[in-house]
């Protein structure tokens, strides 16, 4: 057998990766929009069914995606929405 299946393979994630839900959301998004997808629909899809395809893998989109739990993404939404209509 192939002793290169055997070994561990190591994956680095670079250092100019976002780290943030928002940073995350805000690529996602741009990486849909550029696949000429509509994005709020598609991360809707995303959060509700947990189905990775509806992300694209374009500029690693769904391996940063799935970075997250979709609570997170929920509560980043929701926390978003609130600050920005929070006018008293």
């Amino acid at each position: 057998m192939n002793s290169r299946l055997d070994e561990t393979r190591h994956f680095r994630i670079p250092d100019d990766a976002p780290d943030s839900a928002a940073q995350i959301i805000q690529v996602v998004y741009q990486a849909l929009k550029a696949k000429g997808h509509d994005p709020i629909m598609q991360m809707v899809g995303y959060i509700i069914s947990g189905d990775p395809t509806y992300i694209t893998s374009y500029n690693n989109a769904r391996s940063l995606i799935r970075r997250l739990e979709r609570d997170e993404l929920l509560e980043e939404f929701v926390r978003f929405y609130v600050v920005e209509h929070d006018k008293d």
